[in-house]
């Protein structure tokens, strides 16, 4: 239970702190509907406010003996997220949205047991389905990358 109250503490210190910053962002112009620090101002409050349940109740559902031990395949398992996020960022300019979405999605899916089939299905429908919502639906501009020859 400890480790959960340091750790919501921290995620709570560091969302006040990237608030701080993201509150000041002005861009020179706005192709946003809603500007450029609505989005992350918005991750951030969702957050912390998770930080501050975690903080205040940290054992909501679970008993000291549920916590887990971080055994080896664990820690692979935390490595090789850990590796796929780092790759959607390396990766999201230049093979775009669409390609580095589906491929993050299949790499979950397939790290926490999904099938091939089922796996690919998800991350083909989640990569379209977000590019349609953030680009058509909400007006965030995403990049198209290898992708862009279909821009209409």
């Amino acid at each position: 239970m400890l480790h959960q109250r340091l750790f919501a503490a921290s995620l709570l210190l560091v969302c006040l702190c990237l608030g701080f910053i993201a509150w000041g962002y002005q861009a020179p112009f706005s192709y946003e509907p809603v500007g450029p620090r609505a989005y992350p101002l918005m991750l951030l409050i969702l957050l912390a406010l998770g930080a501050l349940v975690l903080l205040v109740k940290p054992a909501m559902e679970s008993s000291e003996s549920d916590e887990p031990t971080l055994t080896r395949p664990m820690l692979i398992k935390a490595a090789i997220c850990l590796g796929l996020l780092l790759a959607l960022a390396a990766l999201f300019e230049r093979l775009g949205f669409i390609p580095v979405s589906i491929l993050f999605a299949l790499g979950m899916a397939r790290l926490f047991g999904g099938r091939w089939l089922p796996s690919c299905v998800l991350a083909v429908v989640l990569g379209v389905g977000l590019y349609f919502l953030f680009d058509r639906v909400l007006e965030v501009p995403l990049p198209l990358g290898v992708l862009s020859a279909l821009e209409i």
